[in-house]
C-alpha cells in the first residue's frame, strides 16, 4: 500500500488503512505500506511501515508531503520481494510514485478514491471559482484513474460520480468495514466526569476532522435552535484541524461558547469509545463524504444518529434504522429531529438499538473478502495478459503472496 497519510494522523483514510491491513494480515495475507514519516511518531509497531522522509504541507499543519524520489528509492530496495499489486490510497506524491513503482516491478496498481475531490476543493481554493475547482477535480479524478489498473470507492454515490466522469478503469464498491468488537463498551459516566460534563445535560457529539469542508459551522448552528428548547444543550466537537480557530469564534458570535466543548483528538481505543458511550444523539452535515465511517462508529455505540443522507452517506444512513434523515441544509427539520431524540428517552433507546443492527451489516471481514476478490480479479486479469498459463487468482486465495 502507498498514502500520503497514515497514524499518527488520524482521519477516515488512516482508519481505513490500519483496519484493513489488520484483517489482511489475519486472512493471512502479507502487508507493507509506504507512507510519511511524521516529527511526532505513533504509538503502533511499525515493521510494516516504510517512512518517507516528508515535509509540511501549506496551510495544512497536520499533513506531510513525502520526497517523491524517496518513495521510488524505498521501492527499488523492494524489487524481488515477490509484491502481487499495490494498493494507492491517496492521489498526491502516492498516486504517482505508486504507479510509478508498480510499473517497475511489473504488478498491476488498483487505487481508493477516499476524498470527494469536486466539493473539497472549492473549501480550500475559496478565491478560484467553485464552476472551475470541480473542472479541475473532475479532469485530475479521470486522469489519475487511467493510470491504474481498478478503483475502489466506499459508496455507490460515489461510483455515480466517478463514472460521470466518463472513467473507463473499472470500479468496484468495497467500504471500509467496522471493528464491531471495538465499538460496543464504553464508560459514558467516566468520560463526563473526566471533562465536566454533568450527567443529566444533553449531549450532542461530532467525531471527525475539524475542516471547513465537514460542515461544522451548520452544527454550531443548529445547536443555536436546540437551546431554544433545552437550554443546557451542548455540543462535543471532537478531533483537529485548521477550522477550529474559525469555529472557535463563531461559538463566541452565536453565544453558545460556554455550549461547545473541542477535546481534539481522543485514543480510539479508550477515549473515543467512552466519548461515544458519553453521549445522546451523534450530528453531522458533511456533504462531501465518500462513506462517513464515524457514523457507522457512532452506530455500533447504539448512538442515534441525526444527519442527512447525502453522498457517501445515503449508503450507510436509512431513515428510522438507527439515523434520522433531514433534509440537506434544512436548520429546523434538523433541530426539531434532535430536540426529540433528546426529549423522548424511549425513542432514544430505541434508535440506538436499531443503530446497532445497521452498523452490524458493515463488518471488517466481510468487506476485505470483497477487497481481496478485487485484488484476485485485477491480478488475473494482468497475469491472463501476460501469460495464461499463470493462474494468480489461485495465489491470492491461498494467501502465499504478499499484498503491497
Amino acid at each position: 500500500m502507498v498514502s500520503d497519510v497514515c497514524f499518527p494522523r488520524v482521519n477516515g483514510v488512516s482508519t481505513s488503512i490500519a483496519t484493513y491491513r489488520d484483517s489482511l494480515v489475519a486472512a493471512g495475507h502479507e502487508v507493507s505500506l509506504i507512507a510519511p514519516a511524521y516529527p511526532i511518531p505513533g504509538d503502533e509497531p511499525e515493521g510494516w511501515i516504510n517512512r518517507i522522509p516528508s515535509r509540511g504541507v501549506w496551510r495544512d499543519p497536520e499533513d506531510r508531503m513525502m520526497r517523491y524520489r524517496a518513495v521510488l528509492a524505498r521501492g527499488s530496495a523492494l524489487e524481488g520481494a515477490g509484491f502481487d499489486i499495490v494498493h494507492i490510497h491517496t492521489p498526491f506524491v502516492a498516486h504517482y510514485a505508486g504507479v510509478r513503482l508498480a510499473r517497475r516491478l511489473g504488478i498491476p496498481v488498483i487505487e481508493s478514491y477516499h476524498t470527494y475531490f469536486e466539493e473539497y476543493l472549492g473549501c480550500y481554493l475559496p478565491f478560484v471559482p467553485r464552476a472551475l475547482t470541480r473542472w479541475m477535480a473532475r479532469r485530475f479524478s479521470a486522469s489519475q484513474a487511467d493510470a491504474v489498473d481498478g478503483m475502489i470507492v466506499p459508496s455507490t454515490a460515489m461510483r455515480e460520480k466517478l463514472s460521470s466522469y466518463g472513467i473507463a478503469t473499472e470500479i468496484r464498491i468495497i467500504p471500509t468495514g467496522l471493528d464491531l468488537g471495538r465499538f460496543r463498551h464504553g464508560d459514558g459516566r467516566r468520560f463526563r466526569a473526566t471533562h465536566g460534563i454533568d450527567h443529566h445535560r444533553p449531549m450532542l457529539l461530532y467525531v471527525g476532522r475539524v475542516a471547513h469542508e465537514k460542515n461544522i459551522d451548520f452544527l454550531l448552528e443548529i445547536l443555536v435552535e436546540v437551546r431554544k428548547s433545552l437550554p443546557s444543550a451542548m455540543l462535543v466537537v471532537t478531533g483537529e484541524g485548521p477550522a477550529e480557530n474559525h469555529l472557535r469564534r463563531l461559538a463566541e458570535r452565536l453565544a453558545i461558547a460556554d455550549g461547545v466543548k473541542f477535546l481534539g483528538y481522543l485514543d480510539r481505543a479508550t477515549d473515543l469509545v467512552d466519548c461515544y458511550a458519553a453521549a445522546d444523539v451523534f450530528t453531522f452535515a458533511s456533504k462531501t463524504e465518500t462513506q462517513g465511517l464515524v457514523l457507522l462508529e457512532a452506530m455500533a455505540m447504539e448512538l442515534p444518529v441525526v444527519a442527512p443522507a447525502v453522498m457517501g452517506t445515503c449508503d450507510v444512513l436509512r431513515n428510522g434504522a438507527g439515523a434520522l434523515t433531514p433534509a440537506v441544509d434544512d436548520r429546523s427539520d434538523f433541530a426539531a429531529k434532535v430536540v426529540y431524540l433528546l426529549q423522548d428517552r424511549a425513542a432514544r433507546i430505541e434508535q440506538g438499538r436499531r443503530a446497532r443492527v445497521t452498523a452490524s451489516e458493515w463488518s471488517n471481514e466481510a468487506c476485505t473478502r470483497r477487497l481481496v476478490g478485487f485484488y484476485a480479479q485485477i491480478i488475473d486479469r494482468r497475469s491472463a495478459k501476460d501469460s495464461p498459463n499463470v493462474h494468480a487468482r489461485e495465489t491470492v486465495r491461498s494467501h502465499s503472496r504478499t499484498i503491497v
